[in-house]
């Protein structure tokens, strides 16, 4: 998820955590910044744009050493306010605030490495957007409560309700991402389109829309479904995605890469002689997050450069109002689409 929520998301929990024993403001500071702390990560910088993809939401989202760093961060910031005594309950508030972010991170497709230093495996459910403001909004409103209501009581209230609504909207998305599955399914096996390869994510900001992708061979075959339509069979669109020519270059270390983070997601396409993979997991045609440019296919003994990103951003015009024609049932089809 985006930062800004994930520091919400920390803000609340301190509240909620820490409650009368501190001042609400203190808890929600300090559970702000355990909040945002994991994704400093994107500070660093690997010397190579895949590298700085598939390295973000990894040491620094493992849930392990996400532990182990609550207890020195308790330490801290108990000894700053002169609470000694309270160090066992910001260590629950600071723990709970870091190791939230990598889980809420879980719930988006990006792939987050939460069981480093075992397994660099990354993980993500996928019902959830980076930016959703249904879920964002309920922890805005508790943080602010927090901080602006005089009754503490009350304030603490309103942040407790807050969470579990937020919290709520999560496990909405993974149970709507199920029913849009099972119906996408359907709709593929009534048009002879394979279904063991599928992907089922939300389109942009909120669950009302899906995207599905499922893979067939040399294709991948996109679809758009919105709760609105109901029973109506989904409709697809079967665009090129290069297999031919990634296994020409399977041997291409980047390709590896690519391939092994996306879990098969991915497309490949010659341009004026040069490689560009492209991950079909963030964006939709032709439209996507990242895409690489990897230089000419390589010969043996060849070392590969350093690739560049190129990615290709939709129109934010043209993708709002479709997205609110879908959200109300009418199936037209998407910017750049066909």
């Amino acid at each position: 998820m985006d930062s800004v929520t994930q520091v919400l998301l920390g803000a609340s929990i301190g509240v909620a955590v820490m409650g009368r024993r501190t001042a609400l403001w203190k808890s929600a500071l300090w559970g702000g910044v355990a909040g945002l702390l994991p994704d400093l990560d994107v500070l660093l910088d690997h010397g190579d744009p895949i590298l700085n993809m598939i390295r973000h939401r990894a040491e620094t989202h493992a849930l392990l050493l996400l532990t182990l760093f609550a207890f020195p961060m308790a330490w801290v910031v108990s000894r700053i306010h002169n609470q000694a005594r309270l160090y066992g309950r910001w260590c629950w508030a600071l723990w709970l605030a870091l190791v939230t972010h990598p889980l809420l991170d879980l719930m988006t497709i990006y792939g987050t490495q939460v069981f480093q230093p075992f397994t660099d495996e990354a993980y993500g459910l996928g019902s959830m957007f980076i930016i959703d403001p249904a879920y964002s909004l309920p922890l805005l409103v508790g943080v602010v409560a927090a901080c602006r209501v005089h009754n503490v009581g009350r304030a603490l209230r309103i942040n407790g309700w807050a969470l579990a609504l937020s919290t709520a909207y999560l496990a909405w998305s993974a149970l709507a991402q199920w029913g849009v599955t099972q119906h996408a399914r359907q709709s593929l096996q009534a048009q002879g389109l394979p279904t063991q390869q599928l992907l089922v994510t939300p389109a942009p900001l909120s669950t009302w829309v899906w995207r599905v992708v499922a893979i067939d061979g040399d294709r991948l075959h996109e679809g758009f479904y919105a709760l609105m339509d109901g029973s109506r069979p989904m409709r697809f669109v079967a665009h090129e995605r290069g297999a031919a020519l990634a296994a020409q270059n399977a041997e291409h270390p980047q390709l590896q890469r690519l391939a092994r983070f996306t879990d098969g997601f991915f497309k490949v396409a010659e341009t004026n002689g040069r490689l560009v993979i492209t991950d079909l997991r963030m964006g939709q045609e032709p439209a996507y997050v990242f895409s690489f440019d990897i230089g000419p296919p390589l010969q043996a003994g060849q070392s590969h450069p350093v690739a560049q990103q190129q990615s290709r951003r939709m129109d934010v015009g043209a993708g709002l109002t479709w997205l609110g024609q879908r959200m109300l049932g009418r199936d037209v089809p998407p910017p750049g689409g066909s």
